[in-house]
């Protein structure tokens, strides 16, 4: 087809190619008529395009190594999803097809693709590895999507890059699955996150304790630049590396900092700030990343890395799911402080470019670590005081919260249900739900009667406390027995209907879904999944 035909020719004319519908016409080739075709013959004509642009391949060799991803035996698509394909400004039909699904499991590389395997290090629980690096992921390149925002596209499970370390650089379907399913959760749930844009098996078997179904996952995310992305340079006192990755990070996430008199200083602070507040929301629905490493934590401030994550069912701060997480070093409620641990990590990297004068650069990277408790405490305190419907700060109140806390915590109170039906209770003083969730009703009692106590002295109108609430405290959260039975029905029958549903209760977290009630419910003793796997 030829360059420059006018939308009105029955597609759209997008870099070059042109995307035609069944049954519309379409200006034939040539130029002198119009006519239909059938439906069978748009197959031929139809390309997969992606505007791709490549700003991250175009650093330093050193950032990355070039490789392809490599083809699979029999791709299938399992899921596409549609909405992010449009906000992409991917043709959601297109990518469906056989040719798309091909992409999708990095059988073929699309036209504009440069595909690379980003360079990082990190500190793995505490131990520091120089290299790691995309051992099982590709990046395909970066779209511009409909909001003007940068998003990369990346394959993960596509096989083995330089980094691999003699993995075979695959993903089984588990994994797959579950770091679609959560990462779309989070997104519903207004958390910052990286995204699934595609499941697909590959027809291939992967080799773990056994064999297993492989899969590949498409993920988009704001980037996949890590603190461990700047150990990797700063380790090998490869400065002016660190210097080109600050400048792209500004560039690409952090644009008002350009020009400014101390750009570095204030590009720390700027991730502080995006950390404090992701993992505020993280405490506020009950998540548990599980593998908090430094090469796990994103300098856009998105949440990255579905591995041995889960949400609490019952409130406990030590609650650990990772199975290799033997000492709890990043259970639910030593978050925060890893993740100050993990800045710090990113601040020590920094240095060179403070200044010239380290015992000043420190003191200055100090100054501004120092602001992570004061901005994650504040986040974290209105977002309770949202939780429990208060409008306004007052004495006592973050004191009122915590006993709350620490009376679900004995009594084994499931932590997304006290709140949700704690809405209830604020419309309708009769209400008992949220009492029966406590071992002993009665420790609810005695708080919920100091709680109105306190509601009573803000202007609010129940039904304006009971909004607030429920537009903050989710009904569904992606419990982890569910997760565990669509990833079993998938891989022992194929069967993919209850994956399809448990992610379309999850699309509307806030809505109460009266015919997916049964998806509120803690998992029953034989349920429960005590330990998750990081999926390599």
């Amino acid at each position: 087809m030829r360059e420059g035909l006018p939308d009105e020719a029955g597609g759209g004319n997008q870099g070059g190619f042109l995307f035609l519908r069944p049954g519309r016409p379409f200006l034939a080739t040539d130029g002198l008529s119009l006519c239909r075709l059938p439906a069978e013959a748009y197959l031929t004509l139809m390309t997969v395009h992606f505007p791709f642009q490549n700003s991250y391949a175009a650093l330093p060799d050193s950032f990355f190594a070039r490789v392809a991803p490599t083809p699979v035996a029999a791709p299938r698509l399992i899921k596409l999803n549609r909405p992010l394909a449009l906000q992409l400004g991917l043709d959601p039909d297109l990518l469906e097809t056989p040719e798309g699904t091909e992409i999708l499991a990095g059988k073929t590389v699309p036209a504009g693709a440069d595909p690379i395997a980003m360079a990082y290090a990190g500190h793995q629980f505490g131990h520091f590895v120089p290299q790691l690096g995309d051992g099982r992921a590709v990046l395909l390149g970066e779209v511009i999507d409909k909001d003007g925002v940068r998003r990369d596209i990346q394959l993960k499970g596509s096989g083995p890059t330089p980094f691999s370390r003699r993995g075979d650089g695959r993903a089984a379907l588990g994994p797959v699955l579950r770091e679609y399913v959560v990462s779309e959760a989070m997104f519903a749930l207004g958390i910052p996150t990286t995204r699934s844009l595609a499941a697909v098996v590959t027809g291939e078997h992967v080799l773990r304790e056994t064999a297993l179904p492989g899969a590949v996952l498409t993920r988009v995310a704001a980037s996949h630049i890590r603190v461990g992305t700047f150990q990797y340079f700063a380790v090998r006192r490869d400065t002016e590396a660190v210097r080109a990755l600050a400048d792209h990070v500004i560039a690409r996430h952090y644009p008002e900092l350009a020009g400014i008199e101390r750009p570095y200083h204030a590009l720390l602070g700027f991730v502080v700030a995006r950390q404090a507040d992701l993992i505020a929301r993280w405490l506020l629905v009950g998540f548990i990343h599980g593998v908090m490493n430094t090469d796990n934590t994103s300098i856009s401030g998105e949440t990255i890395d579905y591995g041995p994550c889960a949400f609490m069912d019952a409130y406990d701060p030590a609650q650990v799911f990772s199975s290799i997480d033997e000492m709890g070093r990043y259970a639910y409620g030593n978050q925060p402080r890893i993740a100050l641990w993990n800045l710090t990590r990113l601040a020590e990297c920094l240095l060179p470019l403070f200044s010239d004068d380290q015992e000043k650069g420190i003191a200055e990277a100090q100054e501004i670590l120092g602001e992570f408790s004061e901005k994650f405490s504040a986040a974290y305190q209105a977002g309770l005081r949202s939780k429990v419907g208060l409008f306004t700060q007052r004495d006592g109140d973050e004191a009122l919260i915590q006993d709350l806390l620490d009376a679900m915590a004995k009594n084994g109170a499931d932590f997304t249900l006290t709140f949700r039906k704690l809405s209830g209770l604020a419309a309708d003083v009769s209400a008992d739900d949220a009492r029966a969730l406590f071992t002993d009703p009665a420790a609810f009692d005695q708080w919920a009667a100091r709680w109105r106590q306190r509601s009573a002295a803000e202007p609010q109108a129940p039904s304006e406390r009971q909004a607030l609430m429920r537009s903050v405290n989710p009904a569904f959260i992606p419990r982890n027995h569910r997760i565990e039975a669509v990833i079993q029905s998938a891989m022992t029958n194929d069967d993919y209907a209850p994956f399809e549903e448990l992610v379309k209760v999850l699309a509307k977290p806030f809505e109460d879904q009266p015919e997916y009630a049964a998806y509120q419910a803690p998992p029953k003793p034989e349920e429960r999944v005590c330990q998750t796997f990081c999926g390599t």
